[in-house]
């Protein structure tokens, strides 16, 4: 299988949109999407992207897509936060994850950032076992926080 990992375009925001969905129904959270085509869109490629990302192809198909963003840490600098590794179902095993994993650390150099850092759940242990293999560390220490839109104006 030639895979080839390149920087995702425009025209390949509706095959990534549904690599996110079917993340989704894996991490057991299928109603929890909601983004569009034309938002994913517009912070990816419109006037003041956000992301950066890649896709792995093969034979014209998109069977995986990595997305990363600059994050500020007010003790390391700029970091790149991996956002996402989604490979498709039928296309695990393969190796795509690791292409588009270092593909994102080969970013995070060119842009000399101090680091790169990701979430994984905690039950998820085939992705816990993919970044064991690049000698990942783990806090048990930091709990994530979050907001939704309607939480944040409540507080206006």
């Amino acid at each position: 299988m030639n895979v080839v990992i390149r920087k995702a375009e425009t025209r390949d925001v509706p095959q990534m949109l549904a690599l996110v969905k079917e993340l989704a129904i894996f991490e057991r959270a299928p109603d929890e999407v909601t983004v569009t085509e034309q938002h994913m869109h517009d912070a990816g490629f419109g006037k003041d992207p956000v992301w950066v990302g890649w896709v792995a192809e093969v034979d014209g198909a998109i069977l995986g897509m990595a997305v990363c963003y600059e994050r500020y840490s007010t003790w390391k600098g700029r970091r790149l936060y991996l956002e996402d590794i989604i490979v498709t179902g039928s296309a695990r095993g393969q190796r795509i994850g690791e292409k588009l994993f270092r593909q994102c650390a080969a970013y995070a150099v060119e842009m000399n950032y101090s680091g790169m850092l990701w979430q994984v759940l905690d039950w998820n242990v085939d992705a816990i076992r993919f970044y064991d293999r690049f000698a990942a560390h783990y806090s048990r220490e930091w709990v994530n926080g979050s907001l939704e839109a309607d939480e944040l104006v409540a507080l206006l």
